[in-house]
């Protein structure tokens, strides 16, 4: 039944789509006849349309599709009759939202960096001098690896830079761009939640102050005390470089992308030009004289930016954006006119991206009107033991952040709820938050409509369909092996 679902999908007939949707929003409507008004007794009941999305991606891969329909699914749940006026509603809660606005302007801009980097020549110049020191296949991975580790400031810059910069290095070597995608996204998230001085960091420690373990003021230093503890950014990075060098070995779907390359065929799966933030760049012309510095400097400028600003990113790329105005156009490399056109191609660029991460805020907005993630953690609360209770907090919360995409929002959610109950359960606060922020960092991983994914997808140029599907083996090996960490430092600690 699967497999006919699955062939029904890839051979994509619009009026049967279409019946299937009619039948899906009947299905909805007569749920709501069975359950109860008050979304705080929906009880397992709130899980229906996070499992129709995990199911629906997998039978379809149409993520855009399948965020839209489980949202309106969750509307159905929570507003009765009136599902027009709550899916607007909230649709325009989530675009005036200052995480989206902050998305779009900090993400929109990337692409104009990443765009302007390319007329300019640094993209090609820094892949020559790249590739110049990279002369296999392994050790142009391992630079896309230990770039990744330096660029550790914020995993959205991580991965569109690293991602961007280094596609054309690997795929000389004849690179999956579902690999490169894997190694780009393992050093974001990952390596953000364990290094303090990262937006993931002030986040965090911001948080740790408003829900009573840090003292105001000290919200930093006490998320230092987490970062022995956070097993999963740790393990993640580290497998990365064991199957770059094959210690371990390819396994899962990503064995399938590395026998479709070695037989000839494409670098990138199917559908991956959608979403390639450099789809237009064939048309960019490479200055005679092309300078690595055009690259360097203005990547620089936005670390060095960002952190001087408090680790503000928006500043960072307006600080960036200006500087490269005077940059490039004092080498007279481009005209005033030029820029601001490849800076709105840039922005043009990452609308799929962009699309992507706001149906999926509006999945996770709906989530928590129907109370998903409470549910799923009080639920589990009432069979936790002191010892086992950080296992059990990182593998809940790993499967809730996988279906619904939001690290940060998450830990809003999850924070106040796990920090009291370890302080009454008289757990180590600093491994109870790990597992927090682990399962999150989890969730940023291998979800297939992560912000991370997402971005890691545009900048890689993969269909983060597949690039979602063929990481998932490595980062559940990651997530197993942080469990077992988990459990173990629960009966140490």
């Amino acid at each position: 039944m699967f497999k006919q679902l699955q062939a029904e999908a890839s051979e994509f007939n619009a009026r049967r789509s279409l019946l299937a949707v009619i039948i899906i929003m009947g299905v909805s409507l007569l749920l709501t006849s069975f359950i109860p008004e008050d979304p705080a007794e929906f009880g397992i009941l709130a899980t229906i349309p996070a499992l129709f999305l995990i199911i629906y991606i997998f039978i379809t891969k149409r993520i855009l599709e399948a965020l839209t329909l489980a949202s309106i699914m969750g509307f159905f749940m929570v507003s009765r009759g009136d599902v027009l006026g709550a899916f607007s509603g909230s649709i325009l809660e989530v675009m005036m939202s200052e995480d989206i606005a902050w998305l779009i302007i900090v993400c929109g801009l990337m692409g104009s960096i990443i765009s302007l980097i390319e007329k300019a020549g640094g993209a090609f110049a820094f892949g020559e001098w790249v590739a110049k020191r990279a002369k296999t296949r392994k050790s142009s991975l391992m630079w896309t690896w230990v770039l990744g580790v330096v660029v550790f400031i914020d995993d959205y810059l991580n991965s569109l830079t690293v991602g961007s910069c280094m596609a054309p290095v690997t795929d000389k070597h004849k690179v999956p761009r579902e690999f490169l995608a894997y190694v780009v996204d393992s050093t974001a998230a990952p390596l953000c939640v364990i290094i303090p001085i990262s937006t993931w960091a002030v986040f965090a420690g911001r948080l740790l102050e408003v829900n009573g373990w840090a003292p105001e003021g000290e919200g930093l230093i006490y998320f230092i005390k987490t970062l022995p503890f956070n097993f999963y950014g740790w393990i993640a990075a580290i497998i990365v470089p064991l199957i770059i060098l094959g210690v371990i070995p390819i396994f899962g779907p990503m064995k399938k992308a590395e026998k479709r390359v070695q037989e000839g065929g494409p670098l990138a799966p199917a559908g991956s030009e959608k979403i390639d933030i450099r789809s237009g760049a064939t048309d960019i012309e490479i200055p005679k004289n092309p300078r690595v510095i055009n690259f360097i400097l203005p990547i620089l400028v936005l670390v060095g930016a960002t952190i001087y600003f408090d680790v503000d990113m928006q500043i960072g790329v307006l600080v960036t954006m200006a500087f490269m105005f005077v940059l490039y156009l004092g080498q007279n490399i481009m005209s005033a006119e030029d820029f601001s056109d490849v800076a709105l191609q840039g922005i043009k660029n990452m609308i799929l991206p962009l699309m992507l991460m706001v149906l999926a805020f509006l999945f996770a907005e709906v989530n928590d009107q129907i109370g998903f993630t409470y549910y799923v953690i009080s639920s589990a609360s009432k069979y936790m033991t002191p010892e086992l209770m950080p296992v059990t907090i990182f593998l809940i919360l790993a499967v809730t952040e996988f279906i619904t995409g939001t690290n940060w929002g998450m830990y809003v959610i999850a924070l106040p709820i796990v920090i009291p109950l370890a302080m009454g359960l008289d757990v180590n606060i600093a491994l109870a938050v790990s597992a927090v922020l682990s399962a999150g960092v989890f969730g940023s991983h291998v979800c297939f409509y992560s912000d991370a994914t997402v971005l890691t997808s545009a900048a890689t140029g993969c269909n983060n369909f597949d690039h979602a599907y063929t990481q998932a083996p490595f980062g559940i090996l990651a997530a197993a092996i942080s469990a077992v960490c988990f459990l173990i430092a629960g009966f140490i600690f």
